[in-house]
């Protein structure tokens, strides 16, 4: 994702024909200049969906457990056990923000840890929802009952930023946070104010508007832990979006075969 196909790049290539992302994200691509040149531009959705779901599980269990901060704590020769008491999430109330494949495995595994699972979509129907067996709700309700908010859409111009203040004051007070998705859909600053405020019971955040973020105020908060984009990295998915990428573009050129492009239907 640190490539970026800009509209200087497009025009410079001459003979450029297709645009292919190992991975789901495109906001490195610029995809209004390929679509006027007819490059077609397309991702790998699925190949590491499993991987960035188990991430974003990690995260929800090490928030809840005080992971990193008993880690940390230990090392210091510290024996902090009344301090890092942590919660269950047995019984406790998941907010999905998107059931796409990775919000759908989520789902999945967070109802084997017999977590009750609310989603908002505008984008699927709510009989479809319900068939995932979980119940369907507005975004308003997602907040005001979940123990726990997970995203999962993409970056665009409807949810970047659609986390800041006003959402985190309509979430229940000690609730918890996690962004697996992509950087500067959550409001950092407004985001800081509520974790330090101690309305928020804490946030786990693996994606950043800036990234590497430097410094930032959000690193000195005991409920706040992070990880440097590690969504993606394990050694199954890069194999996995590094085939599939392949693939696609190898059936494009060869055949005409479109699969999975944004900008053009599939064919």
């Amino acid at each position: 994702s640190a490539t970026r196909v800009t509209q200087e790049v497009i025009e410079a290539a001459g003979r450029l024909k297709v645009v292919g992302r190992a991975g789901i994200g495109l906001d490195n691509v610029d995809i209004e200049a390929a679509s006027r040149r007819g490059i077609v531009v397309m991702n790998t959705p699925e190949g590491n969906t499993i991987t960035t779901a188990e991430h974003a599980m990690a995260l929800l269990m090490s928030l809840t457990r005080n992971v990193p901060q008993a880690t940390a704590s230990l090392r210091e020769g510290k024996w902090e056990k009344k301090k890092l008491k942590g919660r269950e999430v047995y019984g406790k109330t998941l907010g999905l923000i998107g059931l796409g494949h990775i919000g759908r495995i989520v789902a999945d595994r967070a109802k084997g840890l017999k977590m009750k699972v609310v989603v908002f979509d505008p984008y699927i129907k709510p009989s479809v929802i319900e068939e995932s067996d979980c119940e369907p709700v507005g975004l308003e309700e997602l907040l005001s009952r979940s123990d726990y908010v997970t995203i999962h859409v993409p970056r665009t111009e409807e949810t970047a930023p659609s986390f800041g203040a006003e959402a985190f004051g309509k979430m229940k007070p000690g609730a918890m946070l996690v962004n697996c998705a992509r950087g500067g859909i959550v409001d950092e600053e407004a985001l800081y104010e509520a974790l330090a405020s101690g309305h928020l019971g804490g946030a786990a955040l693996d994606v950043f508007s800036q990234e590497p973020p430097g410094e930032h105020r959000l690193m000195g908060l005991s409920n706040f832990i992070c990880t440097p984009h590690l969504g993606a990295s394990t050694m199954e998915a890069q194999d996995n979006v590094a085939k599939d990428v392949a693939e696609q573009i190898v059936a494009y050129l060869l055949h005409g075969t479109v699969k999975n492009a944004v900008n053009v239907p599939s064919v």
